[in-house]
């Protein structure tokens, strides 16, 4: 019996393993914590504080949660502008179709008035032309000038009115007075203006008129191609007026 217990204590032993493992384990989530809380002081010492990063963190979401509110009605409206601008648009052109067709109504109207008021204003029996309306606006470029002219029957009405009109600009230079014929005013291109119509006819005439060049009066002579009818000549002072 005595040499039976002799043998090697393995319950023993075994007791002390299983303690040796439950201090290395103590030991180590003892070394966790004490890194955790070294890290923390560190943080809090640095300045870092928890809460107030967690109450900044709602805030900024609150933030974005309204700025991304604001966005959406941003562009809703957006949406409803860019519709606003295409109803517009098409206001737009509907007015200007509008106002297209009043202009031409207003034109044949006053081409109609224009022919009345020659035939109230001359109850003669011979068939002859007025001039109904003169003015001169600017043109495009520098130095060039449009008249705008209107020839009316003042008679009465069987067959059309044919004839030619000249144009004179009187002026001075330098060099004293001068006069411009209708060749030298459009560079050679035109020597006369040809008319053909029964009741009134519209020109629009561009003169270009040199730089040295100040004119004072523009002379009109409108001829028949009739013999029995005089030749009419009219003298308009040269007064410019603002382009519409």
């Amino acid at each position: 019996m005595l040499g039976r217990n002799r043998g090697p204590p393995r319950v023993v032993r075994h007791s002390s393993s299983r303690l040796q493992t439950a201090l290395l384990i103590a030991g180590v989530l003892i070394g966790v914590f004490a890194l955790y809380v070294v890290y923390e002081l560190g943080r809090y010492n640095a300045g870092y504080d928890r809460q107030a990063v967690a109450q900044r963190r709602a805030e900024l979401e609150v933030q974005i949660e309204h700025l991304e509110k604001t966005n959406r009605e941003l562009r809703t409206r957006l949406a409803e502008l860019d519709t606003i601008r295409v109803g517009r648009a098409r206001e737009q052109a509907e007015v200007a179709r509008t106002m297209g067709d009043l202009q031409a109504q207003v034109a044949r109207l006053s081409q109609e008035l224009a022919f009345y008021r020659g035939v109230v204003a001359q109850g003669a029996a011979t068939a002859g032309v007025r001039i109904e309306q003169l003015r001169i606006t600017a043109g495009q470029r520098p130095a060039t000038y449009i008249v705008h002219m209107s020839l009316v029957r003042s008679g009465r009405v069987e067959t059309p009115a044919t004839g030619s009109v000249q144009m004179s600009l009187d002026g001075t230079v330098a060099e004293g007075a001068r006069t411009l014929d209708l060749a030298t005013l459009t560079a050679g291109r035109q020597r006369e203006l040809r008319y053909n119509f029964r009741y009134l006819q519209s020109f629009e005439q561009e003169l270009t008129v040199p730089l040295s060049f100040k004119p004072e009066r523009l002379n009109v002579e409108v001829s028949s191609a009739r013999r029995d009818v005089a030749p009419l000549s009219q003298t308009f002072l040269w007064s410019v007026e603002a382009s519409p």
